[in-house]
């Protein structure tokens, strides 16, 4: 049995593939490219696939992680990424394939942290750097969800507004903790920011592993 580890984009229609869909999706793609994955034992099995970290509903991703056992003991890496784009559907774009440790820990117990670049639809409302600075200095920024309270300061690793591609356009670059039971949102950041999440584009730009 072997593990390769897949960094891949997701856009377009796909940015509407909640979580457990995309696992379908995957599995689909590696049976169209012809590849064995190797399956859990149990009552129940299921393929070995494994997601690195959940992508919010409407998000991009620029640099996601998979891994995938297959059942076979040896396999000419550099021949699957090809073979997966083929079989792949739109808005999914396979950029590297490499093998990896298959005894080594859980792929979401490795991301410590993941950056995003969200792109401001509308101008900017005046005194966004105020806010920035302010959200910056705050020693605590009190939150509650799912009905439980939390601090959203130590979640922003970084935040600062740069201009973004298009012409006198506008964007926020954060990091923010994705560890479990630590986890930064780019919703409760924008909020915080009293900028409404629907005129803003998201993209998660890269996973930070341990």
């Amino acid at each position: 049995m072997i593990r390769l580890r897949v960094t891949f984009s997701k856009d377009g229609s796909l940015r509407y593939t909640g979580h457990l869909d995309l696992h379908q999706v995957w599995e689909r793609t590696i049976r169209r490219a012809g590849l064995p994955l190797a399956y859990t034992q149990g009552f129940h099995p299921t393929p070995r696939l494994q997601l690195a970290a959940a992508l919010p509903l409407g998000f991009s991703g620029r640099s996601e992680i998979m891994d995938m056992w297959l059942d076979l003991e040896e396999i000419e890496v550099v021949a699957v990424a090809p073979r997966l784009q083929s079989s792949a559907p739109p808005g999914l774009t396979v950029r590297s394939v490499e093998r990896v440790d298959e005894r080594g820990p859980a792929l979401q117990t490795q991301v410590e942290s993941a950056e995003y670049e969200v792109t401001l639809l509308d101008p900017p409302a005046a005194g966004l750097a105020a806010r920035l600075s302010t959200v910056l200095e705050a020693g605590s920024l009190p939150r509650e969800r799912r009905g439980r309270a939390y601090d959203l300061r130590p979640l922003i690793e970084s935040l600062e507004a740069r201009p973004s591609r298009g012409e006198g356009g506008v964007c926020l670059l954060m990091r923010l903790a994705a560890r479990s039971g630590a986890t930064g949102r780019p919703e409760e950041v924008l909020s915080i920011l009293d900028i409404p999440i629907k005129s803003t584009h998201i993209e998660r730009t890269l996973l930070i592993f341990q």
